[in-house]
């Protein structure tokens, strides 16, 4: 009665449920593992000191920015030079810019360093001259997605989508560093701009989306078994079918 299974269009099946269900399963067991990372990432994250509260240290010290060092206060000395405005943030309900102005230093890199948020309407303030020594937030660059804000190409001369090096190379002749800072006291005619968290860790959206993830493939899984059994059990009633002389395709008054 079986030995339909051993056709080459079962074959194709059995081939198709044997790899799909190791593949759902792999899957599924990945992305709760990065859910449990994030977790454990989050937990790791409360027991920490608050980064604002250690003590302050110069930038090439806290580079790369990674968990640990994401919300440091760092310094870092040098003359500002070129400034941006970056749009569509807001602060406290209000909708604005934030005022990045990029830090040449003496290690031939340029540090972007957000002086300050200003509202829509409002001027810029241009940035002090000669020699400053900046303290601010350590962030990481950001990313396409990660801020929440269109990021897309269009923007006017002087403006910029998102705080990243790889945004800055294609407006300065010079070398920026994957970081910037939010200083802690914004110059006058701005308001300072907060720490945030660092991008993809902890309970974010992104986190659960990873726990959603890991119970859409534990589905995928049990409905290739589902499918399998429920194309079994057609098949053998078929069969049963044939035995009996009630196939359709059999001629019973013979």
């Amino acid at each position: 009665m079986y030995r339909f299974l051993v056709t080459p269009h079962w074959w194709g099946i059995n081939l198709f449920v044997v790899l799909a269900i190791p593949v759902c399963i792999f899957m599924g067991t990945w992305q709760l593992g990065r859910f449990e990372d994030r977790v454990a990432t989050q937990n790791a994250a409360d027991r920490r000191p608050d980064p604002a509260t250690e003590a302050t240290a110069p930038l090439a010290k806290l580079l790369p920015v990674d968990q640990e060092t994401s919300g440091r206060h760092a310094t870092a000395t040098g003359r500002y030079g070129d400034q941006f405005v970056v749009p569509d943030r807001e602060l406290d309900g209000k909708d604005g810019s934030y005022v990045l102005t990029l830090l040449r230093t003496d290690g031939g890199k340029a540090l972007p360093v957000v002086r300050g948020w200003v509202a829509d309407g409002e001027k810029v303030p241009a940035p002090p001259a000669g020699e400053v020594t900046v303290t601010g937030a350590l962030q990481a660059s950001e990313t396409s997605g990660s801020t929440g804000v269109h990021t897309g190409g269009g923007l006017p001369q002087g403006q910029l989508g998102m705080i990243s090096a790889a945004s800055l190379i294609n407006v300065v002749p010079y070398a920026v560093y994957d970081a910037w800072v939010t200083v802690s006291q914004a110059s006058p005619g701005l308001l300072p701009v907060p720490a945030t968290a660092a991008q993809n860790t902890g309970l974010d959206l992104k986190a659960f989306q990873n726990l959603g993830y890991t119970g859409e493939w534990f589905v995928f899984a049990g409905f290739v078994v589902f499918m399998w059994f429920r194309l079994f059990r057609r098949e053998v009633e078929t069969a049963k079918d044939r035995a009996l002389g009630l196939d359709l395709g059999l001629d019973t008054a013979a």
